[in-house]
């Protein structure tokens, strides 16, 4: 019933989400660390509209079984107003059960879009924008060709709160490498204070196909830090961290040490808990136990 171009990807929260594929593949795809959209199958592209509408009108089919719903590939919000408007209201109508409409959301896709636009998405059912800020220093994204700043990241971000739409933000640890670890960690922390997400998690990057794209972008000068640099990084970013109720997850299957909590509540216990990992108090996953 539902024609997937794979490989799809969703984050961990919506595991249990209903995914309609709205657009394949992402429209910027140039970030050097990413391998997930540059098989010859995910070039980008929008798909049919009826094409969607209609996969929607047969998933009533599948009853109440999902209350979430997930629109991948990684840049639906890439779509015009009016198609993501017509999308959920077209779950709305066939899936009443559903109670939450999620997606992957670039940054420059939340700025092309005004403040009432998203308010109107928000009140058909858009309810959280997964955003990868990847990192909140501007030497750091320019390395990365992430095509953001620290500054554009921020009005995304702001514009989407603004909206009412819940914001879940990805730091990416290790993202710096060595030579700009310390700056990437705090500014990373500078960055999500400003925004005051509703949702942080960080994952340790990794390059299942190879880092040569990422030591490129760095002129050379990139060295994955090792177990403790990363430990010692996420410390810094999260001592750093001034947040008011943001909840915070680095339990990613790449981490060596799950964190699950609420920031600023958990921040004293998160830095104790980093303490024990960086002075071989906990156990930690194993090599052969993280997910890369």
């Amino acid at each position: 019933m539902l024609d997937y171009i794979e490989p799809v990807f969703r984050p961990p929260s919506e595991g249990r989400s209903l995914i309609f594929q709205v657009t394949n593949g992402c429209s910027w795809n140039k970030c050097t660390f990413c391998d997930m959209y540059t098989q010859p199958q995910k070039k980008f592209r929008a798909r049919s509209e009826d094409e969607v509408l209609e996969e929607i009108r047969q998933a009533k089919s599948l009853g109440p079984r999902f209350e979430k719903v997930f629109l991948a590939d990684g840049d639906a919000m890439v779509l015009p107003t009016h198609r993501l408007a017509n999308i959920l209201l077209a779950i709305r109508q066939h899936l009443p059960w559903v109670k939450r409409v999620g997606a992957y959301c670039l940054p420059r896709n939340a700025r092309k879009k005004s403040a009432q636009d998203l308010a109107n998405l928000q009140a058909l059912g858009l309810g959280i924008l997964y955003v990868g800020a990847e990192s909140g220093d501007d030497q750091v994204l320019q390395f990365i060709n992430k095509g953001e700043t620290y500054g554009s990241t921020l009005g995304a971000l702001q514009k989407i709160h603004q909206a009412g739409i819940k914001s879940s933000v990805m730091i990416l640890n290790g993202m710096g490498g060595v030579r700009y670890s310390e700056q990437h960690a705090i500014n990373s922390a500078k960055l999500m204070n400003d925004a005051q997400p509703d949702f942080l998690s960080t994952l340790v990057v990794s390059y299942p196909l190879g880092d040569e794209r990422v030591r490129d972008g760095f002129n050379g000068d990139y060295e994955l830090p090792d177990q403790m640099a990363l430990f010692q990084e996420l410390r810094l970013l999260i001592d750093t961290l001034e947040l008011n109720n943001t909840v915070f997850r680095s339990d990613h299957a790449s981490n060596y040490l799950p964190l699950r909590g609420t920031l600023g509540a958990d921040k004293t216990q998160f830095l104790q808990q980093l303490d024990a990992a960086m002075s071989g108090r906990i156990a930690l996953r194993q090599e052969w136990q993280r997910g890369l």
